[in-house]
């Protein structure tokens, strides 16, 4: 009997990494060099929001984060500066909230607002309503980043993964990955890293 019970449990252990493995992979999502699909998602003052919204934008920083995950909440500050640096540059930032709220009601449309009134965000913030926009992305973390190029031939994947190397203290930082690969894409200059482990708390589905 102890037997098929540590079996069972050599089992169960299986499954959940195979199930940690398959929900912490990209593989279903962008690689680098893709095109984004565009989208039309609801921001917190109620309007749509879509790339082709801006025509004179150079590329784009799409950020999936949420009000609940304590490492968004790190990163909130550091997202504003982001979208205060490079959307005067031509790189405005979207940020998007891909929860479930009936799973994360901390996570809702109502508290997204008046997260984003109380944190005076300078971007948009949107619903991925019916969770429609962040598979076809392949994100699977809050915060988790894509930094899109705009081309003739659409909106191509430059970088995806973490802000920087230090979620717990912005004064800690070492490499500022997503910095330096838009700084790198206006130049026109090779992003020596496009790809990092996205730091954060997993979707809620």
């Amino acid at each position: 009997m102890k037997t098929i019970r540590n079996f069972g449990f050599l089992v169960l252990i299986v499954l959940m990494g195979a199930f940690s493995a398959h929900t912490d992979s990209t593989e279903a999502g962008y690689d680098i060099g893709d095109m984004a699909t565009d989208f039309s998602l609801k921001n917190v003052d109620g309007s749509m929001v879509s790339l082709s919204d801006f025509d004179t934008a150079k590329g784009f920083l799409v950020i999936f984060t949420c009000n609940t995950c304590p490492y968004a909440v790190k990163y909130e500050d550091r997202i504003i500066a982001l979208d205060k640096k490079y959307k005067p540059l031509g790189v405005p930032l979207i940020a998007i909230n891909p929860n479930n709220p009936f799973k994360q009601p901390g996570d809702s449309f109502a508290k997204m607002q008046q997260r984003a009134e109380d944190k005076g965000f300078t971007f948009p913030y949107l619903l991925d309503e019916g969770q429609k926009v962040f598979p076809q992305y392949g994100a699977t973390r809050t915060p988790h980043v894509y930094v899109l190029e705009k081309t003739t031939e659409g909106n191509a994947v430059r970088y995806i993964g973490a802000i920087d190397d230090n979620y717990r203290d912005a004064n800690q930082v070492e490499e500022k990955f997503v910095e330096n690969a838009v700084d790198a894409m206006l130049d026109g200059k090779e992003i020596k890293v496009t790809k990092t482990k996205a730091i954060g708390c997993g979707i809620k589905v």
